[in-house]
């Protein structure tokens, strides 16, 4: 692959997305705007001893201390721009200055994003053809852009270090680049805690690609240990004193196990199902003094389900650790799979899967995080190119409701139609056929239609009534798309393996 014309053509790309992130400048932001003005004012006023300690706002500080130190960073260039946003009594600030600043923060992170393409390209992509079609699926994801330039978040930055670590850590036949890639899953572990999900993947394949190599098994298991025992010092060293606050507020397991709205995995479907269990139940008297609307208040809190058996913190972790260890075995065991960075990359993503559908308290937005490493190999196997079209259409619109205001509801159609058109020609002409079935067609089909209720037909229907409706039934309904890539995608791995030849039903790039 040509260094210079793929790298020209990543940039004329990037500061194409670049141009459509400063339009959408002045749209809708969401809480999460000031939240991350909050903790720019923590960590610009506070000494270091009380950034998770203080409780000055509601937006207390909840990601890992290198984040903590990104936001430090960016508040002192916030000095230059407008002093009034640090301050942390200044609630809901923002001013026009601190809009502009906060939103340029995120697409110049975004560099790193696009740098962490760049990297993945080189180890996976074969030609220039896949680098492109791997540039334009990724860069112009509309799920990044929706949850990091409307809605507002910081996903692109993390993401590109999480494909700069599968990078690095793919090159087998270098140890420097193992290690390179061991230390970037390191830092990106102390940025945001929820890729923890994701670890078992990287253990599983450093032990094996790496430590039991060559007959160095201690010397390297120690080597690998000391850089992310470094890692995790750094960053958590200036906390140690009060190491335990700092962890309640990474794992807040006094939270329901559903988010503000249901992410559309098992718990969803498990809730919708408690939800009509307890309307026939409340029909029949089987209940009584019943509040029918639990669970299903748009709110963060500590919830049960009614009919249904309520999982705990501690159920949820061990089905998910359950279910992470038929992936962590094949890609460790099977000898077909082991030495192969598109499987380590498989199960990242199964991993991601897993704990997305039995994860306590889920964030919708943690399904980019098996979003964009299927981008990678979705431009050399239609198999994956098949579930990408799927969970991508899935996931995004899964995303939608972020995006309340009713005026949005055009935009995110239009988003949605053009990405959608844009990956099914792009991988059309990778492969001969992308295989999706008719229900698959249909189903992703009727996906705007859930938009569009949401969005508009409840309100001319329902009015006012029954709010959490439209929100339970977009979750639901894409909780049974996510439900069925995660058990095909499974499927395939442990028992099937027919991606292993990424040249299957590939075109012929020169006929």
């Amino acid at each position: 692959m040509k260094t210079y014309i793929s790298d020209k053509f990543l940039v004329k790309t990037f500061l194409l997305i670049t141009c459509i992130k400063i339009l959408l400048i002045p749209t809708y932001h969401s809480t999460d705007f000031e939240v991350h003005r909050n903790w720019l004012a923590i960590t610009h006023n506070l000494p270091v001893n009380e950034w998770y300690i203080s409780e000055k706002s509601q937006w207390t500080l909840d990601y890992p201390p290198l984040f903590a130190w990104f936001e430090y960073s960016l508040s002192k260039i916030a000095t230059l721009i407008d002093f009034k946003m640090l301050n942390i009594n200044n609630h809901n600030y923002a001013s026009v200055q601190t809009k502009l600043f906060q939103r340029c923060t995120v697409i110049c992170a975004d560099l790193v994003f696009a740098y962490g393409i760049r990297e993945a390209a080189q180890t996976f992509c074969k030609s220039i053809q896949n680098f492109m079609v791997f540039v334009l699926l990724s860069l112009y994801n509309i799920g990044l852009l929706i949850v990091d330039h409307i809605h507002f978040q910081y996903n692109g930055f993390l993401l590109g270090i999480l494909l700069i670590s599968i990078a690095k850590a793919s090159k087998i036949s270098s140890q420097n680049e193992i290690l390179q890639g061991a230390f970037w899953f390191a830092v990106l572990l102390n940025l945001k805690h929820i890729y923890l999900y994701i670890a078992p993947a990287y253990g599983t394949w450093l032990l094996r690609s790496y430590c039991l190599k060559d007959n160095q098994f201690i010397y390297r298991f120690i080597k690998l240990g000391v850089i992310v025992t470094f890692v995790f010092i750094l960053s958590f060293g200036p906390f140690i004193n009060h190491l335990p606050q700092v962890l309640s507020r990474l794992f807040p397991f006094k939270r329901g196990i559903i988010h503000a709205y249901w992410a559309p995995n098992a718990w969803a479907l498990c809730a919708g199902a408690d939800k009509l269990l307890s309307v026939i139940w409340k029909k029949f008297n089987w209940l009584d003094n019943v509040k029918i609307a639990s669970m299903s208040g748009g709110l963060v809190q500590e919830d049960s389900f009614m009919i249904l058996p309520t999982p705990t913190p501690i159920f949820t972790f061990v089905i998910t650790f359950l279910l992470t260890i038929p992936a962590l075995w094949t890609l460790f065991f099977n000898t077909n799979t082991y030495n192969s960075p598109k499987n380590f990359v498989r199960c990242i993503i199964l991993c991601g899967l897993t704990s997305f559908m039995f994860g306590w308290h889920v964030h919708e937005k943690a399904i980019l995080t098996a979003i964009i490493p299927l981008c990678i190999l979705a431009t050399s196997n239609a198999f994956d190119a098949r579930i990408f079209i799927i969970l991508s259409s899935v996931g995004h619109t899964s995303l939608f409701p972020l995006l309340y205001p009713q005026e949005l509801m055009p935009l995110k159609l239009i988003l949605w139609f053009m990405y959608l058109i844009k990956s099914i020609i792009l991988l059309k002409n990778q492969f001969d056929c992308i295989g999706l079935y008719s229900y698959e067609q249909f189903y992703v089909g009727f996906l705007p239609v859930i938009t569009i209720y949401e969005t508009v037909i409840h309100r001319i229907i329902f009015s006012d009534k029954l709010p959490f409706l439209p929100l339970a039934l977009t979750s639901i309904y894409c909780g049974l798309g996510i439900s069925y890539s995660y058990i095909i995608y499974y499927y395939e791995y442990l028992f099937k393996n027919s991606y292993c030849n990424s040249e299957i039903n590939k075109k012929k790039v020169e006929q």
